[in-house]
């Protein structure tokens, strides 16, 4: 380590900044397990591993590749590459360097494993629940992501959180490309995002322990960071469907587990970590996602910035304070007072009443007494406000590119 960047860490440490100085010794309690890696390889979707644990594990092929790029290349030319690169099956942009095209060429194959039927069964499950399921996407998913705190300190201190317009219209970008019917065909984009977020990813590696913010020796995104994120939507917004009582035909649930197991290929997970079955995903979360669930600032003041983004369209109904009940009715009490997100007199108890039968009625459950007129008018106005939001957030000039700076 150089001694200007020993002489800004020391000068951190040494004078304050307390929101990172909790966020660092948070961070660096969740870094080591309270109990061994017990989730057994054979639970994967290649059913065989050698059962190293994730957290010991980053991405050995991109890491290298991305560094150098980053040490030795034209990066804003580069970036301006990677942007014409666009569709799945289109070729890798001519000028980029070498490694990182061959890298770029390689990472983008199918693995052997990939079921294209079982890919339309996915398609059904999003084409019939695609405007709750953007919302499970953000209050499930995202809003979860403040209360991770490896996840919320590598967002908040890398330039992302800094950004966190454009990093949300990225993360958008993601679970709208999973839910498209190409996503990972020839003219499908889910695989140019995936990999470009695995260049991402490793360019983060590189860059962020060059914070002065940053604790020493840690080496952020591992596979198992990967992995709790991945839980975090995929297994989440499954656990949430369960509790809302939805009767999901077993093939579209099947066919939604592996749209989630090719992003987790694609950006670069080992295949032994890719649960099998939802009952394997939900095992592993419970070892690597449901422990660690903890308030941090850092995240704390990203959901407020996430919380504060619907005020960039004139929408009534996402104002923060609904945003804000939201959260509170999908993830609970307790990570909504951990945010400080205030109750919300009408729409928290609304929620709890009357959201179930309106997502059960949308289901076609049969006998389920539907929310009145005027509240599920509410709740779909709701959601196609937010799918205006949505769409708007992926309207913007979006670019996945690599980082030069941090915040």
């Amino acid at each position: 380590m150089d001694a200007t960047r020993l002489s800004r860490r020391n000068a951190f440490r040494a004078g304050g900044g307390l929101l990172g100085a909790v966020g660092a010794l948070t961070f660096m309690a969740q870094t080591s397990r309270a109990e061994p890696w017990t989730w057994a390889p054979e639970g994967s979707i290649v059913g065989s591993g050698n059962g190293a644990d994730p957290l010991t594990m980053w991405d050995p092929e991109a890491d290298p590749v991305v560094a150098d790029v980053m040490d030795n290349a034209d990066v804003p030319a580069v970036n301006r590459l990677l942007a014409t690169w666009t569709h799945n099956g289109q070729p890798i942009p001519a000028g980029l360097p070498p490694n990182l095209r061959d890298f770029m060429e390689y990472a983008r194959q199918l693995p052997s494993w990939a079921d294209q039927n079982r890919l339309g069964q996915s398609f059904q499950f999003t084409q019939k629940r695609g405007t709750y399921l953007g919302v499970l996407y953000a209050f499930a998913s995202g809003m979860m992501s403040t209360v991770i705190p490896h996840e919320a300190l590598a967002v908040y201190y890398s330039r992302g959180g800094s950004h966190l317009k454009d990093r949300i219209a990225k993360t958008a970008k993601f679970g709208y490309d999973i839910g498209t019917v190409n996503a990972y065909a020839p003219d499908g984009e889910m695989i140019v995002t995936c990999v470009k977020t695995r260049i991402i990813h490793a360019a983060v590696r590189h860059l962020l322990p060059s914070s002065p913010h940053w604790p020493d020796d840690i080496k952020p995104i591992s596979q198992n960071d990967v992995m709790v994120t991945w839980h975090s939507l995929a297994t989440t917004i499954m656990r949430v469907f369960k509790q809302w009582n939805l009767n999901i035909p077993p093939g579209e649930s099947d066919g939604y587990l592996h749209s989630w197991q090719l992003a987790g290929h694609f950006l670069g997970v080992r295949d032994e970590y890719i649960p099998a079955s939802w009952d394997q995903a939900d095992d592993q979360a419970k070892q690597v996602l449901d422990p660690i669930i903890a308030p941090t600032a850092e995240g704390v003041s990203l959901a407020h910035g996430l919380l504060d983004l619907g005020f960039d369209l004139d929408l009534t109904l996402l104002s923060k304070p609904i945003l804000g009940a939201f959260t509170r009715f999908i993830l609970g009490d307790q990570v909504a007072d951990w945010l400080q997100i205030p109750r919300e007199p009408v729409w928290n108890p609304l929620l709890q009443v009357a959201w179930a039968p309106f997502v059960a009625v949308k289901e076609g459950v049969q006998g389920v007494v539907p929310p009145t007129k005027d509240v599920a008018w509410m709740f779909d106005e709701f959601l196609r406000q937010f799918v205006l939001w949505y769409v708007a957030e992926l309207h913007m000039p979006l670019s996945i590119e690599i980082p030069q700076t941090n915040r």
